[in-house]
């Protein structure tokens, strides 16, 4: 299983300096930091940098690549309870 993972995604965990992960959300896959969503011992891991950008076993599964646009912007967080770290 290979994931590709877009550059514009990996230019971002490298500028923001935080560990990203993808899990699923209420509109499918979402790619965010750790704080919103902790990674499991499942998750499969891929550096990027000195970061680490976990993938849920579930979305690992389904998906065969992470793009930008799977970046869930604040503003849904608060709208899906699979993201509730901020209510």
């Amino acid at each position: 299983m290979e994931i590709i993972i877009d550059d514009a995604v990996k230019e971002m965990i490298l500028s923001e300096k935080k560990d990203f992960r993808v899990c699923t959300a209420c509109s499918g896959p979402a790619l965010v930091p750790i704080t919103v969503k902790a990674p499991k011992n499942s998750d499969v891991k891929i550096p990027i940098g000195d970061n680490i950008l976990y993938i849920s076993a579930v979305q690992a599964s389904y998906i065969k690549r992470v793009s930008i646009d799977m970046r869930y912007d604040s503003d849904k967080i608060f709208a899906c309870s699979a993201l509730n770290y901020f209510r």
